[in-house]
């Protein structure tokens, strides 16, 4: 079980964070400050070390040299975030944002214990090809310096492309559905590259206030605004020399993407409240689940960014396209939380291995990954059963031929799936044609779905329900 260090002077948050973590199956110990944490503690007998960036007396920064080369995650305000890269810069693992969701901090926690486990496993056969890699962050998988699980045709192709684009500074978007492993792909191009070394600063769009985004890339000179006491580099600058990963682009306000492009065209940025420029050396890489194309069109979008991020477009398909890569991705995970929860028993049961080949997961691999890790906590058997991975799943409506339960040519229906059609066009397709004439009992039996299911897949494709008498159940 992994033993964690807690480093916090809030006693409340201090508190919270152990049980959250002690819930996960995780040691915890905990110190209100560097100096005590000292005098307790052995620091680099810990597996990982969590500590707020300001503490009293030391700074939070002062672990990573007492840690002896174990990881320290800081923690740290969105006011902070110029000193948290700074802390990355002396050797920090990485920084967490407060206000965090309990999610974030635990797959930022599962993250790096993983990769520090995956890179005791990596034999150093030689300094150079080492430090061409940054094999200390690269997953233990199938795929190696790639860093992510799966060998269907789409995958292979794409690891084709990352060990191409990698080695190049051009500008790469990353396309496909929440939850597909977007970062996973930013990170790659990014350990792969000749900017390995340097900073890889990732930034959720959607995550910060549009009144604050400007600042935070781009900096701010005091007196900028109301509450600039002082002047603050932003993240791009921070990122200077290495990657800038912007997830989420597609929620990046119009001002915001005027102040980008001019990194991407002059490569320099001017501060929010500054006259003067400076130059900077950023390689962009930027992720989006929408269709900026489409955005650009009416206007919500730039276009001229948009062809200055569609130098190479990276399209991660979703999980239900990807055939028996679900199962292996499935069976890696069950190892990971198993070894997590020193549990080694467990295996999935054949209808569990069935609704996790035919469930077609919208969520993706992190909606996948989050069913087996309540399955395992749950699970007082062996077997793990479907019904203990909570998800909405009818076996008696699918077989091995048909992915979505739609309807077959066995079933009389002429409307049939083709290859123009995606499975998502097909369920919108024959949705719209048949709910005039059809309750939304018949509807999701047609297609081999539950009702909730249905709804649920409504709501994500926006397809309204007709408020008609022939669809009132």
């Amino acid at each position: 079980m992994p033993h964690i260090l807690i480093v916090e002077d809030e006693t409340i948050i201090r508190s919270a964070l152990r049980r959250l973590l002690e819930r996960n199956q995780y040691q915890v110990s905990e110190a209100g400050s560097v100096q005590e944490a000292q005098e307790r503690f052995s620091i680099p007998n810990f597996d990982l070390v969590v500590s707020d960036l300001r503490l009293p007396g030391a700074p939070g920064t002062e672990l990573i040299r007492l840690a002896e080369g174990k990881p320290v995650l800081i923690m740290t305000s969105y006011a902070s975030l110029r000193s948290a890269v700074d802390s990355m810069k002396m050797g920090a693992v990485d920084y967490i944002a407060k206000p965090f969701d309990h999610d974030e901090m635990l797959q930022a926690v599962s993250r790096i214990l993983r990769d520090r486990q995956a890179a005791k496993q990596i034999p150093n056969t030689s300094a150079g090809a080492t430090a061409g890699r940054n094999s200390e962050k690269v997953a233990d998988n199938s795929n190696g310096e790639i860093g992510i699980i799966g060998s269907c045709p789409s995958m292979l192709e794409m690891y084709s492309k990352i060990r191409k684009v990698a080695p190049t500074d051009s500008n790469v978007l990353i396309q496909g559905e929440s939850g597909t492993g977007k970062e996973l792909v930013a990170r790659a191009l990014h350990n792969l590259s000749k900017r390995a070394k340097a900073p890889l600063i990732s930034v959720n769009c959607a995550a910060i206030p549009e009144s604050l985004i400007e600042s935070e890339l781009f900096g701010h000179e005091k007196g900028a605004f109301t509450g600039a006491s002082a002047g603050r580099a932003g993240l791009v600058e921070a990122a200077d020399g290495g990657t800038l990963f912007l997830d989420e682009i597609g929620e990046l306000p119009l001002e915001a993407q005027a102040r980008l492009l001019r990194v991407l065209q002059e490569g320099e940025i001017r501060r929010v409240g500054s006259v003067q420029s400076q130059k900077v050396d950023v390689r962009l890489i930027a992720a989006t689940h929408r269709d900026l194309k489409s955005l650009a069109k009416v206007g919500q979008f730039r276009e001229d960014l948009y062809y200055r991020l569609h130098v190479i477009a990276l399209k991660l398909p979703p999980l239900r396209e990807r055939g028996s890569d679900v199962s292996e991705i499935a069976h890696s995970f069950l190892l990971r939380q198993c070894k997590r929860m020193d549990r080694n028993d467990l295996h999935f049961a054949p209808d569990a291995e069935q609704a996790i080949r035919h469930y077609p997961w919208p969520g993706n691999v992190r909606e996948l990954e989050n069913a087996i890790e309540r399955a395992v906590i749950l699970c007082e058997s062996t077997s793990i059963s479907a019904e203990l991975l909570g998800i909405d799943f009818e076996p008696e409506a699918l077989d091995d031929d048909n992915f979505l339960g739609l309807p077959t040519q066995a079933s009389g229906n002429s409307h049939e799936p083709t290859e123009d059609l995606s499975l998502e066009d097909y369920f919108q397709h024959f949705v719209l044609e048949h709910q005039d004439h059809m309750t939304e009992t018949e509807l999701a039996r047609k297609l081999g779905i539950s009702r909730k299911c249905l709804w649920e897949r409504r709501q994500r494709l926006g397809i309204p329900r007709r408020k008609t008498g022939a669809t009132t159940d």
